[in-house]
């Protein structure tokens, strides 16, 4: 039964049952001329089916593109009745065939045969009653959109628009703009399947709509990713032609900045200091490399490189091996040494201990800055020395801003450059030599340094990050706690380092000084003998010091003048040298010091005190002379205010017990007393020689001599009571050395006694008093009043 087809005014007769082409991923549309690739069996005896007929195939869509093989139910219902127009036969064993869709159409029922599955197929035409108005406005819009659809889509070429404008037919526009359609099969499929023109142009419309919204968002992110590569594209470009630029002037600051910026991504660094170090290669990727800017922050991003930030050095935790090497390099200072060996153990037990602040104080040559090296090696750690004598600036401590070219970190930050390592061993040298003036107060800045709960945040002016110092070691030294400010004072933990005693420099000579010096100079220690009485005599007659750097410039002179001796008599094998007590004078001259320069023989009118210095301790011989005169009190020796008000005060106290001690009670009328203090160009002040003044008064105006073995300190009130002093350890280490025996102390440091080592205490008396009265009877050689009987706090050495 023949097939009657229509399209337009086109009629077409042709039989009902055609060979079928199944289509994959393929909509055809009537008024659509298309290529084909056939290549399956079925679909080539299809094609050469029609052409054994006229040339009618029927061409329909698959439901699955996977299917090879598909039968009638992986077929659609509607589809297009077409035309072959063109074959040809490809190499690679493909069909090519062009074919042309004539009108839509029905399948009735698939009829499968041995070669070819065929198809009866109905027309299956538009229904255009609906049209009007409303019809035309939808196809106007349709147009419209998919105008703009083709502007915005880049797969279609412009030349569709002007197809779809110069067709006049509505039912071939809305085919023609369906074929086009770069949409799902589905809806490709829904478009030939809908019953009448208007229904096309409502789902093209929908379609169209929401196809340009994407399209329209596509192309926003796509403008901003074009400009976003085409800035990376200008930027690399430009950085090429500059690195070009410095290639000819000879200058390679390209390669530099990507030697910095892989040197930041090396570095690990916490996450605030990566994000400004991040900003910074940033903003100097953007800096001229000529400008002043430039060259600040490199140097900013050069700090921020080699500081250590998560670097450290594993602690040696082994207390007895910390004890040899303390006990290696430094003779004596037990106090120091049990302090460090108490944090080794704790360090031991818990891990990890948030750094103590110590503090050690004392005179020159005892060993401080030494000790804080060998506190770094008996850890394991690195040493940082940071000598702060004579700084004057804040931001010496906390460094300067980057506002100039030549800004630079704080002392702190510097030194940890240096260590390299973020728990290092800092030593801050002379920290009691710290000045201020109108430029800030260093000591201040020092607090947030020294703090264990603040240095964890340590804010440098010029790094403007947080950096942590709470796993440093910070070990101060100082001569004096007088010049330290108290808050500085209070984050310290304070240890005193007396003076050496006569046998314990002996032995630090012997076991360091001699065979540093003398390796120092080229010459071999067996080789050299020094006789026993050597080292004593030099201590004795060539220094007065509470430490040994005196003694071991001494002892470095010994040493040139024998190695002088060595090369004056040229010899090819060194032969042994010896140094006996006599040769010192020539080797080191006169001695500037008499053996027994301190006298202990009775005087009138002069008592021996006892004083701390920044030194040491030191004896203060206190003369008194009573002359005619209308009681005018003279004070000589450079004296401080507090030591004038104790010789004012010890006069008072002679005068409310003159009866008591037998003088006249109107000597004021008829006598001036003159107190003098020796060593006149030194100045001297301090309450601690209150007792001796008073004593040495006392002692001019009755004729009673004062004792030459007896040296005393303590402070002195109005009514005669004695106050209690400091220092006493370094006043005693002078009064041994001076061959005193006995001691007056104040009874408020009686307690001290039994914390002073007992080489210091040996063969000294301790008289504790606590009022003048028991002074004096102590002192004086005959007791003008009854005295209170002693204190026994120390066994003392009977001579």
């Amino acid at each position: 039964m023949p097939l009657i087809i229509m399209r337009a005014v086109e009629r077409f007769e042709l039989e009902e049952r055609l060979p079928v082409l199944p289509l994959r991923d393929v909509v055809i549309f009537p008024y659509m001329v298309i290529p084909l690739l056939v290549g399956r069996q079925a679909s080539l005896a299809a094609v050469e089916s029609a052409l054994a007929g006229d040339r009618w195939i029927f061409l329909v869509a698959q439901r699955t593109a996977d299917t090879q093989d598909p039968v009638a139910a992986d077929l659609f219902r509607v589809g297009v009745v077409g035309r072959v127009l063109q074959i040809a036969r490809l190499p690679n064993g493909t069909t090519k065939v062009l074919v042309e869709g004539v009108a839509r159409a029905k399948v009735t029922r698939y009829a499968p045969t041995d070669q070819v599955l065929r198809a009866i197929v109905s027309a299956f035409a538009l229904d255009e009653t609906a049209g009007g108005a409303d019809e035309r406005a939808m196809a106007r819009r349709v147009v419209t959109l998919f105008e703009e659809y083709v502007a915005l889509h880049r797969r279609l070429p412009a030349e569709v628009v002007a197809l779809v404008q110069g067709t006049e037919a509505r039912e071939k526009q809305a085919f023609a703009i369906a074929a086009h359609m770069l949409v799902k099969l589905e809806a490709r499929q829904e478009y030939l399947q809908a019953a009448s023109i208007g229904t096309i142009f409502s789902l093209l419309a929908d379609t169209l709509t929401s196809e340009i919204e994407i399209l329209r968002l596509e192309r926003k992110i796509e403008g901003e990713v074009r400009g976003s590569l085409f800035q990376n594209q200008r930027e690399f470009y430009l950085q090429e032609q500059l690195k070009a630029i410095h290639r000819e002037l000879g200058q390679e600051e390209g390669e530099g900045f990507d030697d910095l910026t892989a040197a930041v991504e090396k570095k690990q660094l916490p996450p605030a200091v990566r994000e400004r170090a991040d900003r910074e290669l940033r903003k100097l990727r953007r800096t001229a490399p000529l400008s002043p800017e430039s060259t600040v922050t490199r140097n900013y991003l050069d700090w921020i490189v080699a500081l250590p930030w998560t670097e450290r050095s594993d602690d040696v935790i082994d207390v007895a091996r910390a004890q040899a090497v303390l006990d290696e390099d430094h003779f004596g200072l037990v106090d120091v040494k049990d302090r460090i060996l108490d944090y080794i153990a704790v360090l031991a037990l818990v891990g990890r201990l948030e750094g103590p602040i110590l503090c050690l104080v004392g005179p020159p040559g005892v060993g401080k800055t030494s000790l804080g090296r060998s506190i770094a090696r008996s850890l394991g750690r690195t040493f940082v020395r940071m000598s702060l004598g004579g700084v004057r600036d804040e931001a010496e401590i906390r460094g300067h801003r980057r506002t100039y070219i030549g800004s630079l970190p704080g002392r702190v930050i510097q030194a940890m450059r240096r260590a390299g390592v973020v728990n290092p061993v800092i030593l801050l040298d002379e920290v009691d030599k710290l000045g201020q003036d109108w430029r800030g107060d260093p000591t201040s800045a020092l607090l947030e340094v020294l703090d264990p709960e603040q240095n964890m945040a340590f804010n440098d002016h010029y790094l403007e990050v947080d950096y942590d110092l709470s796993q440093v070691l910070f070990v101060t030294t100082a001569n004096s706690l007088a010049q330290i400010p108290e808050p500085l004072r209070d984050r310290m933990e304070i240890i005193r380092l007396p003076g050496y005693v006569d046998h314990e420099k002996h032995a630090i000579a012997r076991q360091f000084l001699v065979p540093r010096q003398l390796t120092a100079h080229g010459l071999d220690p067996k080789l050299v003998t020094l006789d026993s009485d050597v080292i004593p005599a030099m201590t004795r007659l060539y220094t007065r010091e509470a430490g040994v750097r005196e003694l071991e410039r001494r002892i470095a002179r010994i040493a040139r003048k024998l190695a002088r001796r060595a090369a004056a008599a040229n010899q090819v094998v060194p032969e042994p040298m010896h140094v006996a007590a006599s040769d010192l004078k020539a080797l080191l001259g006169v001695p500037p010091f008499e053996a027994e320069e301190q006298t202990l023989e009775d005087r009138i009118g002069v008592a021996t005190g006892l004083a701390y210095t920044s030194v040491g301790g030191d004896l203060l011989e206190i003369e008194v002379a009573v002359v005619r005169g209308r009681g005018r009190l003279q004070l000589t020796g450079t004296l401080g205010d507090v030591l004038k008000e104790s010789a004012n005060a010890a006069l008072t106290y002679a005068r409310s017990r003159a009866t008591a001690l037998g003088i006249d009670p109107e000597f004021p009328k008829t006598r001036d007393i003159h107190v003098h203090l020796p060593a006149g160009a030194t100045p001297k002040d301090g309450p601690s020689a209150g007792i001796a003044i008073a004593a040495a008064v006392v002692s001019a105006l009755t004729g009673v001599p004062v004792r030459g073995d007896t040296a005393m300190t303590g402070e002195v009130t109005l009514r005669g009571r004695v106050l209690p002093i400091g220092g006493l350890k370094e006043k005693l280490v002078a009064a041994q050395r001076a061959g005193i025996t006995h001691i007056i102390i104040p009874e408020g440091n009686a307690r001290e006694i039994e914390e002073i080592p007992a080489d210091i205490r040996e063969g000294l008396h301790f008289h504790p008093v606590s009022t003048m009265d028991q002074v004096l009877a102590h002192a004086l050689r005959t007791a003008r009043l009854v005295a209170q009987p002693d204190i026994a706090l120390a066994p003392a050495v009977t001579h």
